[in-house]
């Protein structure tokens, strides 16, 4: 792999976004190819994009092979979190216009990120949930704006099956649920949908969760809950190709369990299933650190390294360039 790039890249392929991956005739999200003008500066600007051939122009490596898990050779993929919220726990209220949340992300993809991943509802313990009209409302004209000027997948953070379709619709190439597909209408809606899903575990409901988390083995359990959700959706038709698993850090868990789940990630990456893992500003790190959550950037670097070393191949951060220039340096040693 060449130094200073977790990307692969090929010649440009101008395709149409959407045009089905060779390899898995039936795959989008990150597998699908895309490509599209930019300012000619932006090349010089996303750290971990390749410039090709025509000038002004980069473009995401969709490859299957990055999404599986680490080794020396195995790209990190980074996850940009755009909040569109008032109340999520690290930003909340900061991108809630849609100018401000449009910046954001094209400050991300100019730091490297590979995915946006936009929420319109706050998961974050004790939050209440809101309509699906205001989640549509939050999400739909970003995602929009994003997919017009940004070659970056797109991810939507929901569990309800309307928001997902008016998501995809408009350029939504990943579904990120927390509930995993376990809400009624999802697992028909994200099987119609055709593109990527992170099933996540969660102990409860948001609104509860963290009251009274309970495990007799929180490694196992997860692992379990997880498996039989890709088996749930293999079932239903959604390959497993198409599926990401994701621990759930401060889901429904305590310090220990959320340190127990990280010590043993590798049990996760073992499945062979990509590993997602949202460690960023995490109350975990702040009890640890004893910091607010607008201090505890270097405990989430050294979370994410753990991570990536335990076979995470998705990282969902909050800040993306000093996480890439981690990245940078985890894969520089793993090349010896």
């Amino acid at each position: 792999m060449p130094s200073g790039s977790f990307v692969r890249t090929k010649k440009a392929d101008f395709r149409h976004r959407k045009r089905e991956s060779s390899e898995y005739p039936n795959s989008k999200g990150l597998l699908t190819n895309s490509c599209s003008q930019v300012p000619e500066k932006a090349t010089t600007e996303v750290s971990l994009h390749r410039t090709i051939e025509t000038p002004g122009i980069y473009r995401k490596e969709p490859n299957l092979q990055a999404m599986q898990p680490h080794s020396p050779t195995t790209p990190i993929r980074i996850m940009g979190i755009l909040n569109v919220t008032p109340d999520s726990f690290s930003d909340g209220g900061l991108f809630l216009r849609p100018g401000a949340a449009i910046s954001r992300a094209r400050r991300m993809v100019e730091e490297g990120a590979h995915i946006i991943d936009v929420g319109g509802e706050s998961t974050r313990p004790g939050a209440a949930s809101v309509s699906v009209q205001q989640e549509l409302d939050r999400t739909v004209p970003v995602i929009e704006a994003i997919r017009a000027e940004m070659p970056v997948s797109i991810s939507i953070d929901t569990s309800r099956p309307q928001v997902m379709e008016e998501a995809v619709s408009k350029g939504a190439e990943i579904i990120n649920d927390v509930r995993a597909l376990r809400t009624e209408g999802a697992m028909e809606m994200a099987h119609g949908l055709g593109v990527s899903i992170c099933l996540m575990h969660m102990q409860g409901e948001p609104s509860s969760m963290q009251e009274t988390p309970r495990y007799e083995d929180v490694v196992e359990e997860v692992r379990d809950f997880l498996l039989a959700r890709v088996a749930a959706c293999e079932e239903y038709g959604i390959p497993r190709h198409r599926l990401w698993i994701d621990p759930g850090f401060g889901f429904g868990k305590t310090l220990r369990h959320n340190l127990r789940l990280l010590a043993h990630l590798n049990r996760l990456a073992d499945t062979g299933i990509p590993v997602l893992a949202g460690l960023s500003r995490k109350s975990m790190i702040g009890t640890i650190l004893d910091k607010p959550v607008e201090q505890r950037l270097f405990g989430s670097i050294a979370a994410a390294l753990i991570a990536a070393t335990k076979g995470a191949t998705i990282l969902r951060v909050h800040d993306v360039r000093p996480t890439v220039d981690a990245m940078k340096v985890l894969n520089a040693v793993s090349d010896f």
